[in-house]
């Protein structure tokens, strides 16, 4: 989907006062036409008023189909099935229509001195993957000082003498790479936290040792955050699809990431409460790290840390245009293992910061909306599922004419991500790919094996099953 370009660096811009290491940077910007302003809240009311009436409508559309259901199995079952089937995906659909198209984030500007910053990459296995990790790094077109710190967790396929090998060649003034090696594997966290102890610089960035950043990457990171409203203390990268081409399920990963999770991204970022800043490409303060007491050990530790720094009261953003490229899944298998692990994650998430749920902030309507995740992959996955096979033998109660009724929406919604993902592509110099077959399958078959996929990674949390980190 994506033809990488390399672009050269602008210049310094001017109006910038830096901040100091631990709180967000204030930006005078130029002036501008006055136009009509709404505050985030006013926007937050007018999108969830509109949603409400969405969802509104779509009760009122549906009763034949609550009758006839209801006639089968019971009202409340009936309404239960049909709130989780059309109800509450309409109200999150419209909810994040009516954001994405009223989000508009303070301006990303060059600084005058960009602070030193140290890169994290938690390693194990990456054999034929860090080598070309580390050459995306030496490559930045960050002004500040850079470290480099690959944390080898007890690999044993030979990437830590190839990590260290790398770290020879393409260290440079300015761009110091080191290698951690841990001895014997310890997990993610732990890794992370080793690194975190070697290190001092204030801004701390993390970054998967099987990834590929664009050039300009880091600088665009860095920007965003010192961008940003005060209070801010993380802001999470673009994550998108390095290996596309190998086959259909990736294909359609690299659609996920493109639309899915791009733009829900987007939607909490603009309402300042990033549920999850991605231990694949996120940048972090020290002094909030140190706070939260570092990386949880965990399996799902990128999202535990965020909902610990949000429980804070600190603002998590997001910077669509810092884009990091790295591998998906490329089998029903690896693919299992990653969902499963983030659904993992999740749980452990709201076991640990449940309070998050009563906390009064414009976020906590996006802890909830993960509550429900469990409730709608059940439905999905033991409801929605058998009524498909059913409505193939003329039996419509549960798949039939009222579920053709969310394809607008659908069309609408994917429309919408496509065009502001385009423009953002379009302004980095990137070229949106054709991958119709990807899409397609996006579209009708990706929902199928994600959401029973979840369902047990749900499982295997509730049964304590064990946890290993890596997904490959």
């Amino acid at each position: 989907m994506y033809d990488d370009i390399h672009v050269a660096p602008p210049g310094a811009g001017d109006g910038f006062a830096l901040r100091d290491a631990g709180g967000p940077a204030q930006a005078v910007a130029p002036p501008r036409r006055r136009r009509l302003y709404l505050s985030i809240p006013t926007k937050f009311v007018l999108v969830l008023i509109g949603s409400l009436a969405w969802a509104g409508l779509s009760v009122f559309l549906s009763l034949p189909w609550l009758d006839g259901l209801s006639a089968v199995i019971g009202f409340w079952l009936a309404l239960f099935v049909i709130a989780f089937i059309a109800y509450v995906p309409g109200f999150m659909n419209a909810f994040m229509i009516g954001s994405i198209l009223a989000d508009r984030r303070p301006l990303r500007r060059p600084v005058h001195d960009y602070p030193d910053v140290c890169v994290l990459v938690a390693s194990y296995n990456e054999r034929d993957n860090i080598a070309a990790t580390l050459q995306s790094l030496a490559r930045q077109d960050y002004a500040g000082q850079v470290r480099v710190l690959v944390i080898d967790d007890g690999s044993t396929d030979g990437s830590l003498q190839i990590a260290r090998d790398a770290a020879a060649q393409l260290s440079r003034p300015g761009m110091r790479i080191a290698v951690l090696p841990m001895g014997r594997n310890g997990g993610k966290s732990r890794a992370l936290n080793a690194g975190l102890a070697a290190t001092h610089e204030a801004l701390v960035v993390t970054v998967d040792g099987d990834s590929y950043l664009r050039t300009d990457a880091l600088r665009l990171l860095v920007e965003r955050f010192l961008s940003d409203p005060p209070g801010t203390v993380a802001v999470a990268g673009c994550v998108l699809v390095r290996n596309s081409r190998r086959n259909l399920l990736t294909r359609s990963q690299e659609w996920d990431y493109f639309h899915g999770i791009a733009a829900v991204k987007r939607m909490q970022s603009m309402y300042h409460g990033t549920l999850v800043a991605q231990g694949a490409f996120s940048m972090y303060t020290r002094q909030a790290l140190k706070q939260v007491g570092g990386w949880p050990e965990c399996v799902g530790e990128d999202i535990v840390l965020s909902w610990a720094l949000l429980k804070t009261g600190a603002r998590i953003g997001y910077c669509e245009e810092a884009c990091l490229f790295t591998n998906v899944p490329t089998t029903v298998r690896q693919f299992a293992r990653q969902r499963q692990r983030w659904s993992r994650g999740l749980m452990e998430a709201f076991a640990r910061h449940w309070t998050l749920l009563f906390k009064p902030r414009l976020s906590t309507l996006f802890i909830w909306w993960n509550l429900l995740f469990l409730p709608l992959d059940l439905v999905y996955t033991l409801v929605f599922l058998p009524g498909l096979v059913l409505a193939l033998f003329g039996h419509y109660w549960i798949a039939g004419v009222m579920t053709l009724a969310v394809l607008p929406l659908a069309v609408i919604w994917n429309g919408i991500i496509f065009r502001v993902q385009a423009s953002m592509f379009k302004s980095r110099e990137l070229k949106v790919r054709r991958n119709i077959g990807g899409f397609l399958f996006y579209t009708v078959g990706y929902t199928m094996l994600l959401q029973p996929v979840c369902v047990m990674g749900y499982a295997a949390e509730l049964l304590r099953l064990r946890k290993t980190w890596g997904t490959k």
